[in-house]
């Protein structure tokens, strides 16, 4: 007999360890701290300082760290109106949706396209920001007057794993395309340094670039007919979060779907109003 009772509660309890999985298979953030992943070095929209001015929040994994911008800012936005905790956590760009997908982050929100590619493995929240695409060149560049992209020529390169390399930058007929930057800090240093003639970004990061790098320009050639040819999801900016979480990305979308492309631009402007000169 009392072997049948502890059976019977061994099995209640395991039943009960299921449930509470399943529960946080539903929510995402059942321990109320939603973990964020970014790289906090892709200002404006996000960056590491060393201090908590400004708003800035403590980076998990990395001691001493503090991070800021437009990421941290539509964080924060979304965990006060869900009753969360914020935690960010550094990680490589190309870490980003791998650490979405075995649970390590609850969501990244650091300036992703949200490209059929990659809602083939994970789900996107937003946009919480439109980014239309842009180059940068030196103000002393002979490119620094074209009209269009048949005007660019020379050597360019972009961030390795975005659409402004892999997308954009292979419409440019009369380019030389050079390897992929690592990150977003290699590529503006390479068209400021010379070692490039330009390269292609989006809007946001283009603004936060000219602060840091002053003898840069933005060609925007959104007006024109000889621009870059790109799909709504290439330029619409997404926060991925773990497939089939739908309780947490109907949280999100609660925050971002009354939003609009202003409320966005004047939070963006803020975030490019605090970003450290050095980037």
């Amino acid at each position: 007999m009392k072997r049948i009772i502890c059976l019977t509660l061994a099995l209640m309890m395991v039943a009960l360890s299921l449930a509470a999985c399943g529960s946080k298979a539903k929510t995402g953030v059942e321990d109320g701290v939603l973990t964020v992943g970014m790289e906090c070095a892709y200002a404006p929209y996000n960056w590491a300082q060393t201090d908590d001015s400004n708003g800035a929040v403590p980076i998990a994994n990395v001691p001493g760290a503090y991070a800021n911008g437009y990421d941290v800012m539509m964080a924060k936005k979304i965990c006060e109106a869900n009753g969360w905790q914020l935690e960010v956590k550094k990680l490589d760009w190309d870490s980003l949706v791998p650490a979405v997908q075995t649970g390590e982050i609850d969501c990244a929100i650091a300036g992703q396209s949200m490209t059929a590619e990659r809602e083939e493995i994970v789900d996107f929240a937003g946009p919480y920001i439109y980014a239309s695409i842009v180059c940068l060149v030196k103000n002393d560049s002979p490119l620094a007057s074209a009209k269009g992209i048949s005007e660019l020529t020379g050597t360019c390169t972009s961030q390795r794993g975005t659409i402004w390399y892999d997308t954009c930058l292979p419409q440019v007929k009369g380019a030389t395309i050079q390897p992929a930057a690592d990150d977003a800090g290699a590529m503006l240093l390479a068209v400021s340094s010379g070692t490039c003639d330009f390269v292609c970004t989006d809007m946001p990061t283009a603004q936060g670039a000219v602060v840091t790098y002053p003898n840069l320009k933005i060609l925007d050639f959104s007006n024109s007919s000889d621009d870059f040819s790109v799909s709504d999801e290439e330029v619409n900016i997404g926060i991925s979060v773990q497939q089939g979480n739908k309780t947490l990305l109907d949280a999100m979308n609660k925050v971002l779907s009354p939003m609009n492309a202003n409320d966005f631009n004047n939070l963006m402007a803020q975030a490019v109003a605090i970003q450290p000169i050095e980037g």
